[in-house]
């Protein structure tokens, strides 16, 4: 990364089950434009979650028109930080590329109770990503 470029983070998951749009979202919304952000799964889907787009509403966060991406190597070789939610051995792995592994519980299948405890892990998380990565 080069001393003017923004820091650019991607966020994996093993399916598109909200996780990595949770952390996209949280990090967009608390780090503003100081830095990139991308989120990705292995499998493709037509929506976020419902469960995770009610959750994150609660806070204020609208991840209702997102629409997941599936992961590409080309995504990962333009990220200065890859942090995988579960999934690092469905990750491609470059070297001189920073890898942290978030292991959380996967929300897929079901309601917005199951969620909220992740949502507020991932917040929580994300709070202490930006000291370390974009103050």
């Amino acid at each position: 990364m080069s001393d003017t470029a923004l820091p650019s983070v991607l966020f994996v998951c093993v399916h598109n089950a909200g996780r990595s749009q949770m952390a996209a979202a949280f990090l967009t919304h608390l780090a503003g434009d100081r830095v990139e952000v991308r989120s990705a799964g292995s499998a493709p889907a037509d929506a976020v979650h419902p469960a995770v787009v009610a959750a994150m509403a609660e806070v204020d966060i609208d991840v209702s028109a997102e629409v997941p991406k599936v992961l590409t190597v080309e995504a990962v070789q333009a990220s200065d930080v890859v942090i995988t939610m579960g999934c690092g051995d469905t990750c491609p792995v470059f070297p001189g590329k920073r890898y942290l592994d978030w292991q959380l519980p996967d929300p897929a299948g079901q309601g917005v109770e199951a969620v909220r405890p992740i949502r507020d892990d991932i917040e929580r998380r994300i709070r202490g990503l930006i000291d370390e990565i974009v103050l």
